[in-house]
C-alpha cells in the first residue's frame, strides 16, 4: 500500500479519537489550562508519543512537548511543529459524534436526521474542491473540533511516520501541543528557552495549500456598565438598568460597518463575544481586530463612543473600559526570514499540493510565538467552518498536511545554513 494511503487511514483514525475528547476552553476561568479536561487529550498525546519512543513531557499548564532527535547528522536547526488542543467556547464540544461522508459528489450533506444542519456548496464553496473525497463532520449537535485537532492529528501522524520510516531524513524536531489558544492564552506560560526551537510552523489553517504569514493584530476590550438597582415594584425614577444600557450599545454595534458580518478581506472589525450581568452591573467582552496595529485605537474609540452615547440616554449610568493586548500581526517579523515561506512552498510542491500565500482573518499561536522571538508561519490543517456545527475536514487534506510536515522536516535537514534569531 502506498504511504499516502497508509497515512490517510491512520490520521483519520487518530482524528476521530481525538475529537471525541471534550477540550473546550473557558475565557472566564482564571486557571491554566482554563479547563482541566484539556489535559485529558494531553495525557493521551503524551502516552502516544512515548509509545513511539519519542521523549515527551506534559507540564502543569498542560503543554505537551515531544522531541525527536536528528537522523541526518549534528548541527542542524531545531524545527518545531505546533497545534492547539482546545476547542472554541463558541459552540459545544461535548459528546462529539463524528460522521463520515465518503465519495462526496457535490450534493447537500445533512448532518442530522431532522435535516436542520446542512452543509452545501452555497455556504461552503470549498467543497467543490473535494469531489470524490471523504468529508468528516459532526452530527450537527456540536462543533467537530477540526480546529485544531486536525492539526494535532497531523503532527502526531507525521511523528509516527518519521519514526517508522527512517529513510526520511530530518534534523531535531519538537512537537508542541498548546492549551487555551481559542481564548488568546495559548503560549502565555510557554518557556521558549526550554523549548529550544529555532524555527516553527503552526498547523492551524484551512484550505489545502494555504501558507499564512500575516494575521490580524488583536486586542481585547472589556466594557463595564454600571446602573442603579432598585426593587422593580418601586423602580420608577430610581432604577437605571445596566442590561438595557448594554442592549442599546449592542444594537448600535450591529449596524456598524466594522461589525464582522459587514467586513471581509483586509478590513478590520469590532466584535462583542460575550455578555453577563444584571441591572446594577453588566459586562460586555469585545475583540478588536485589524491588520494595521495602529488602527486598533480607532476601533477601541468606536466602542467607547457607543458607550458614551448610551450613557447619555440613561442618566445615572456610567462605564469603564479595560483594554488588553492579545497578539500582533506577524508579517513584519516573518518578512525578515523569507526562507520559512519558501521552504513551506517547496514542501507542499513535493507533497503534490498547490501552495497559496494568504493573510488570515484571525490569529494563531504562531502570532504570539513570532512576537516572542520564534518565527512561526501558519500552514493548512484542512478544517473549514471553524467554531460552528457545520465544521468539516476531508481525509485527503489531512493526509496532504501530514506529507507536507514530513517534507518540511527533510528540507530543513537539506538546507541547514539558516541560523536562529
Amino acid at each position: 500500500m502506498e504511504l499516502i494511503n497508509i497515512i490517510q487511514r491512520s490520521v483519520t483514525e487518530r482524528f476521530l479519537r481525538y475529537v471525541q475528547i471534550d477540550t473546550q476552553s473557558d475565557p472566564q476561568s482564571p486557571t491554566v489550562p482554563s479547563t482541566p479536561k484539556q489535559k485529558d487529550l494531553g495525557r493521551l498525546l503524551l502516552a502516544e508519543l512515548q509509545e513511539l519512543g519519542i521523549e515527551a513531557t506534559m507540564d502543569d499548564h498542560g503543554y505537551v512537548v515531544g522531541r525527536l532527535p536528528s537522523n541526518a547528522g549534528p548541527g542542524l536547526p531545531v524545527l518545531c511543529f505546533c497545534a492547539h488542543q482546545d476547542t472554541s467556547p463558541d459552540c459545544s464540544g461535548s459528546r462529539v459524534q463524528p460522521q463520515m461522508h465518503p465519495h462526496y459528489d457535490g450534493r447537500d450533506l445533512f448532518l442530522d436526521e431532522e435535516r436542520q444542519h446542512i452543509l452545501n456548496t452555497d455556504t461552503s464553496p470549498e467543497l467543490l474542491n473535494q469531489l470524490g473525497n471523504t468529508i468528516i463532520t459532526s452530527d450537527g449537535s456540536t462543533l467537530l473540533g477540526a480546529d485544531d485537532k486536525s492539526g494535532v492529528a497531523e503532527i502526531m501522524e507525521a511523528a509516527k511516520q518519521l519514526v517508522l520510516n527512517p529513510e526520511w531524513k530530518h534534523g531535531p524536531l519538537v512537537f508542541l501541543f498548546t492549551v487555551d489558544e481559542e481564548i488568546g492564552r495559548g503560549v502565555d506560560h510557554l518557556d521558549l528557552k526550554a523549548l529550544g526551537a529555532d524555527w516553527a510552523y503552526t498547523l492551524d489553517g484551512e484550505e489545502r495549500g494555504d501558507i499564512e504569514d500575516e494575521t490580524f493584530s488583536a486586542d481585547s476590550l472589556t466594557l463595564h456598565l454600571h446602573g442603579i438597582s432598585a426593587h422593580p415594584g418601586f423602580a420608577k425614577g430610581r432604577m437605571v438598568n445596566a442590561l438595557k444600557v448594554a442592549g442599546s450599545i449592542l444594537h448600535a454595534a450591529s449596524a456598524s460597518q466594522v461589525a464582522p458580518e459587514h467586513t471581509e478581506g483586509r478590513e478590520g472589525f469590532v466584535h462583542p463575544v460575550s455578555m453577563d450581568g444584571n441591572a446594577e452591573h453588566c459586562r460586555i467582552n469585545w475583540i478588536l481586530r485589524d491588520f494595521q496595529t495602529a488602527d486598533l485605537d480607532g476601533l477601541a474609540s468606536l466602542v467607547e463612543n457607543l458607550a458614551r452615547i448610551a450613557i447619555s440616554n440613561f442618566p445615572g449610568s456610567r462605564y469603564e473600559v479595560v483594554r488588553e493586548q492579545q497578539y500582533r500581526n506577524m508579517k513584519e517579523t516573518l518578512d525578515q526570514f523569507p526562507f520559512l515561506v519558501e521552504h513551506a512552498v517547496e514542501a507542499m510542491c513535493r507533497a503534490g499540493v498547490n501552495p497559496r500565500l494568504r493573510s488570515i482573518r484571525g490569529g494563531t499561536d504562531g502570532s504570539r510565538l513570532t512576537a516572542m522571538g520564534l518565527p512561526c508561519p501558519n500552514l493548512f490543517a484542512g478544517g473549514h467552518h471553524f467554531h460552528s456545527r457545520t465544521e468539516w475536514v476531508s481525509v485527503e487534506d489531512m493526509g496532504a498536511a501530514v506529507m507536507t510536515i514530513m517534507h518540511l522536516a527533510t528540507i530543513f535537514s537539506e538546507k541547514p545554513h539558516h541560523s536562529s534569531v
